[in-house]
């Protein structure tokens, strides 16, 4: 088996602001204080079990990329058209050499504690993927949480379990209900498949999608040009969990392997924080300064010291061209204060 990880690096991150920006997004940062980025840690836990890792980026990122990962293969996209664009184009690449290889895709920006229970679930998942399945990874919820889309997993069968059906973000309530019977699992966006499989499902249920991915993969390896203006700008944009793991899973044909590894999307500054030890100071761009504050604050800081007093979980962040502070109760505002930047004249900060 020949296997192939696709790694999509895009999106603002922007309830990380100021930490993840357009211009410079959290896969390119290193938010706990390891000595890596998001980027380098993702391509790292893949390299033991894949044959090479291609890296779908946009044109303003491709630089910082290639710096950071030289060894990786890179796919630019020459416009951002949705996580289906980006794994298709890569997968669709592969296809053109070895349908019958195996892609995965997984996220750039993640964070996975237990990375050898990381490498032996994408294994199983491979193998089910042998078989003809489009394989989730679904992670064991350990809260009834209301940030992520859940997988509704059925009966075992050899390395995975059938998947009933994708469900979205539930509300409290519901996502409890969720947790007690057991069968669900967090959704965290990783797929693995055949790369003929996955664009044959693509070709059935989108082949206005399908189809100018394919021709552009085929002029993407003859070096030709001109396929990016007849095929990729047409194309709409898409994200892979509504184009084909939904009607699929309807059909039979997705199957999910769970396991827990420690993982987090690192969304916001709640759950960033819920992954960098407690009191701990990051100094990003900067070096480690004195900070005094209660153990649940996070302080990010790399040019003054940093004195909190009276803000419960409070989380501060210090850049070279601004101050902010907020508190993990308002993690999910801070895409507010982003919009409010541009309105204030200072989109250039965000």
């Amino acid at each position: 088996m020949t296997f192939h990880a696709i790694v999509p690096a895009g999106g603002a991150g922007t309830r990380l602001w100021p930490l993840s920006r357009r211009s410079a997004p959290k896969f390119l940062a290193d938010l706990t204080g390891s000595g890596k980025s998001m980027l380098q840690a993702t391509v790292d836990r893949l390299a033991p079990i894949t044959d090479d890792v291609t890296i779908v980026t946009g044109a303003a990122h491709a630089d910082a990329v290639a710096a950071l990962v030289p060894g990786a293969s890179l796919v630019v996209e020459p416009s951002a058209r949705g996580t289906m664009g980006a794994i298709g184009l890569a997968a669709a690449i592969v296809e053109a050499r070895d349908p019958e290889a195996v892609v995965g895709s997984f996220a750039a920006d993640h964070l996975i504690a237990d990375e050898e229970a990381f490498r032996r679930a994408v294994l199983r998942a491979a193998e089910a993927a042998e078989q003809g399945y489009v394989v989730t990874i679904g992670i064991a919820p350990d809260r009834p949480s209301t940030a992520y889309g859940y997988i509704e997993a059925g009966k075992s069968f050899g390395p995975a379990r059938s998947v009933a059906r994708f469900v979205e973000k539930p509300d409290e309530a519901t996502a409890a209900e969720y947790l007690a019977t057991g069968k669900y699992l967090w959704n965290a966006g990783m797929f693995v498949a055949k790369a003929g499989v996955l664009m044959d499902a693509l070709a059935r249920f989108h082949p206005e999608l399908a189809e100018p991915l394919r021709a552009l993969a085929a002029t993407w390896e003859a070096e030709r040009e001109d396929g990016v203006a007849e095929y990729w700008e047409p194309l709409e944009s898409a994200v892979i969990d509504t184009a084909v793991a939904e009607p699929l899973a309807e059909e039979g044909g997705v199957a999910v392997v769970p396991v827990e590894m420690g993982w987090s999307d690192v969304g916001d500054y709640a759950s960033l924080a819920d992954v960098v030890e407690s009191n701990e100071q990051v100094a990003p761009r900067g070096s480690e300064q004195t900070v005094l504050a209660p153990p649940d604050a996070l302080v990010y800081t790399g040019h003054k010291p940093v004195v909190v007093v009276g803000i419960p979980e409070a989380v501060v962040v210090d850049m070279d061209d601004v101050l902010f502070v907020t508190t993990r109760a308002s993690s999910q505002d801070v895409k507010l204060a982003v919009e409010a930047l541009g309105r204030s004249g200072l989109g250039r900060l965000a």
